[in-house]
């Protein structure tokens, strides 16, 4: 029997020959991943093993981009754990204030992950990595200490959806909302431990800021992971970030998927998520007046240099309607100083919009744009759930960085096709 992507990887990381849906196996792990919010209970289950060190010093990450900058006295105390733990362990890949990023888009462009390789990450979002054509998943903070001190996890093999993509997307539809129109036609559980694996001609008219916006969002709709099929634009970004070896796995040609999916990315129109579920799935032929109080640009999922530029075009020469505050988050320093060279501050600034340090924080509810009470916010994070970004009351709408840009404009939800 024909084993997919992701079994590949997995079989080969538990040295079998070959594995199937719902085997229980040891995987050896290339990177292990923790944020300044997970990383100090794994430090704390860690230090119960009495290890006296991490089992690769170049195979631990610790990003610090949750609540950092330091929000409060109790951030400051879960980062300086996390900085004590990594300066006592010498632990190669700490990333700190000054050079610490939004971890998702960290990792990728320090070229700590490339083709082939197995992730696990204390943050659910790990699944990010699969444009690279890597497993990668999230677990647990215990999961993650087990990780750090012996480099091995145990999985389940999951079962696939293999999603064929064809076509071509329009001008202002991107990776996000191929995402969303995904899960709004699966649901959040309709890839349930399951590995959401992408192919197809259609791969090559998407970015990598597009795949790694989709794989982003695979655990939104319950999935294991998600996985990319390898090609020439995958490898062109990992020769040009990493000088790690990529290692290629090609689903086999009888491979045995839970279902096929066949999806012609040039009907995909621009898609917003209505609250509170990533699956509330809207185009605007069946959007009303929605009055917002908030846009923010930023997070894993939506805030690399495509994504600001994205914004910029249609921010430019126009002006952020009045009582709607605009929030940009660069996703790393390395993004954030481009995006200065390229004048798109400028433009941000000049239209009426504010411009973050890298960091997390509204997207989480930590900081730098929490809602009130009965306040409504588009945003490019990957979440819209009861009280995600603020007040239980609040409401977020998912949308893609050019839908939010356009939307920031007029003060509604609006179709960027209205504004350009």
């Amino acid at each position: 029997m024909g084993m997919t992507m992701t079994q590949k990887i997995l079989a080969a990381h538990a040295g079998l020959p070959s594995v199937e849906s719902g085997q229980l196996i040891l995987v050896n792990l290339d990177l292990v991943l923790g944020n300044d919010i997970t990383s100090p209970v794994a430090i704390k289950e860690f230090n119960r093993l009495n290890k006296e060190g991490v089992f690769d010093k170049d195979k631990v990450t610790m990003v610090m981009d949750h609540f950092a900058p330091n929000k409060d006295i109790k951030a400051a105390e879960q980062c300086k754990m996390c900085r004590d733990f990594c300066n006592e362990k010498e632990v190669t890949n700490f990333f700190d204030v000054g050079t610490m990023g939004i971890e998702h888009a960290l990792l990728p462009e320090k070229g700590l992950v490339v083709a082939g390789d197995v992730v696990i990450g204390a943050d659910s979002h790990t699944c990010t990595y699969g444009a690279l054509g890597a497993f990668s998943t999230g677990v647990g903070s215990t999961d993650m200490a087990c990780g750090m001190a012996i480099g091995k996890a145990w999985f389940k093999v999951p079962t696939a959806i293999k999603f064929v993509l064809k076509g071509k997307l329009n001008k202002y539809v991107s990776g996000k909302d191929v995402i969303l129109h995904i899960i709004g036609k699966i649901g959040v559980d309709g890839a349930l431990y399951k590995s959401m694996e992408f192919t197809g001609e259609g791969l090559k008219s998407l970015s990598m800021s597009d795949r790694l916006c989709i794989a982003n969002m695979a655990i939104e709709a319950g999935a294991k992971n998600g996985i990319f099929e390898v090609d020439d634009i995958a490898l062109d970004y990992i020769r040009e970030h990493s000088t790690k070896t990529p290692a290629i796995f090609k689903a086999d040609e009888d491979a045995v998927y839970e279902q096929v999916i066949e999806l012609d990315l040039s009907t995909i129109k621009s898609t917003v998520a209505f609250p509170h579920l990533p699956e509330n799935a809207k185009t605007f032929d069946e959007i009303g007046e929605v009055k917002i109080d908030q846009v923010v640009i930023g997070s894993c999922t939506n805030g690399r240099l495509e994504d600001l530029i994205a914004a910029a075009e249609i921010l430019k020469g126009k002006k952020v309607a009045k009582n709607v505050r605009t929030i940009i988050i660069p996703a790393t320093q390395k993004i954030y100083l481009e995006a200065i060279e390229m004048g798109l501050v400028k433009t941000f600034i000049e239209s009426g919009a504010i411009v973050s340090t890298p960091t997390c924080g509204p997207c989480l509810g930590g900081h730098m744009g929490i809602l009130a009470k009965g306040e409504r916010a588009v945003a490019t994070t990957n979440r819209n759930f009861v009280g995600r970004m603020g007040h239980p009351e609040s409401e977020v709408y998912l949308a893609s960085p050019e839908v939010a840009a356009a939307s920031a404009i007029t003060g509604y939800i609006t179709d960027p096709l209205k504004v350009v």
